[in-house]
């Protein structure tokens, strides 16, 4: 229970990857408000507890403070905040016009940004922590996602800037997910034998759990983590084995037996 005591808000915390960080800080005995657009099918519980969920959108920056304002002040303090609402859907870069791409952006980078500047004078008063939540898609090529990949590598960079800002009284950091199996996974890998297969490329052998990045956050929210600042944190089973591999001809079987 190393967080117990402590107040933390997980954006997006209802499903997927958010439900899964906001049940590991239930279970580190964290007092939890997890906010979204839309509540969740059924409560967020972890360890006999259960998170508070507020109807919230992110992209409106008054509705963001008064939010802040209230958890801080129900509370008497806030210590940690996880910037994890965002995502997009699959669409190449000519598929539409720049307004939609801009949306996207909007909601994972420029939405993060709100709720940490709305969150910073509690979290300063509380010597408290920011994770964000980024993706490999900010640093690798994102065909079909590239706002997205763009938005999570300006997260990184806002990321660290901000640990500099913000510092000494305030951590930020940023956790780097690969390959996560939530219930949308489907809608990503196909099948059971998509997911399997796409499995097979991560070195761990398996995608991530919404738990391993929740794990990772709460240690990057915790006192083990107190010199910590500033940096990245992959989370990604080894990462992804790279496509040249599979087409050297080095080291493979030459077929006749030898």
């Amino acid at each position: 229970m190393e967080l117990a005591g402590k107040a933390a808000v997980v954006t997006g915390g209802t499903r997927g990857v958010g439900a899964g960080i906001a049940r590991a800080f239930l279970a580190a005995g964290a007092d939890v408000v997890v906010c979204a657009r839309r509540p969740p099918r059924e409560p967020v519980r972890a360890a006999g507890r259960t998170a508070v969920f507020h109807p919230l959108d992110l992209r409106e920056p008054d509705a963001v403070q008064d939010f802040f304002d209230v958890v801080a002040a129900d509370r008497g303090h806030l210590d940690v905040l996880v910037n994890n609402a965002g995502g997009t859907p699959h669409r190449l870069l000519g598929e539409c016009g720049a307004e939609r791409h801009a949306r996207v952006l909007a909601l994972n980078l420029t939405a993060p940004l709100t709720a940490s500047l709305a969150a910073y004078p509690h979290l300063r008063a509380s010597g408290g922590s920011v994770v964000m939540i980024g993706s490999v898609s900010g640093t690798r090529p994102s065909p079909g996602t590239a706002a997205y990949g763009a938005a999570k590598a300006g997260l990184e960079s806002l990321a660290r800037s901000m640990a500099v800002e913000w510092a000494p009284l305030v951590r930020v950091n940023t956790l780097v997910p690969g390959l996560v199996r939530t219930e949308l996974a489907g809608l990503h890998y196909g099948d059971e034998e998509g997911v399997a297969a796409v499995a097979r490329t991560v070195p761990l052998g398996r995608l991530a759990e919404p738990s391993d990045v929740g794990e990772a956050a709460v240690f990057l929210a915790s006192a083990r983590a107190a010199y910590i600042t500033g940096a990245s944190l992959l989370v990604h089973g080894g990462g992804e084995r790279p496509a040249f591999l599979d087409a050297a001809t080095v080291n493979k079987p030459s077929g006749d037996g030898e």
